[in-house]
């Protein structure tokens, strides 16, 4: 048995950018900033990861509209390798987080719900989920922001 699996919560570095495959598949990309806090001795650290992320299909469609520039994001996906050849004639591998699932944490809101609901967010066409659930998330319009990350952990969909 084999597992790729990555779980993101951090911050949209830049607006998502949607593209087309010469096949026609919808393909929109980002980047995310993951913050860590440490502590060493009385001084209070910070290290950023950066992730590149790529959402496909009907997702990537929504990624691009609501993905923007400082989003708080939760992203469920899988890790790959992708090579490519630099201006200067190198080989380069850079990774990235192929998302099965593109969550926006950030509340906002655009009033016209009557319900007291957000937009559903979409899944990506294949995920392979066997409930019989609906392949969206549902996420309150009412859910407080997020003030730390043990707070985001409350906001995920499980």
């Amino acid at each position: 048995m084999s597992l790729n699996q990555i779980l993101l919560i951090g911050n949209a570095g830049r607006d998502a950018e949607l593209r087309y495959t010469q096949n026609g598949a919808a393909v929109a990309n980002f980047s995310m900033a993951v913050n860590r806090r440490y502590q060493v001795r009385d001084e209070t650290r910070e290290d950023t990861e950066w992730f590149n992320v790529a959402a496909w299909e009907r997702q990537a469609e929504w990624v691009s509209e609501s993905v923007k520039r400082g989003t708080r994001v939760f992203v469920d996906g899988r890790l790959s390798t992708r090579e490519y050849t630099s201006g200067n004639g190198e080989m380069r591998v850079s990774l990235e987080v192929n998302a099965r699932r593109v969550i926006p944490l950030t509340v906002r809101g655009n009033g016209n719900d009557e319900d007291g609901e957000r937009e559903r967010y979409p899944r990506r066409d294949d995920d392979e989920s066997t409930s019989d659930e609906p392949a969206t998330t549902v996420v309150a319009e009412d859910t407080p922001h997020p003030t730390d990350e043990t707070d985001d952990l409350e906001n995920l969909p499980w």
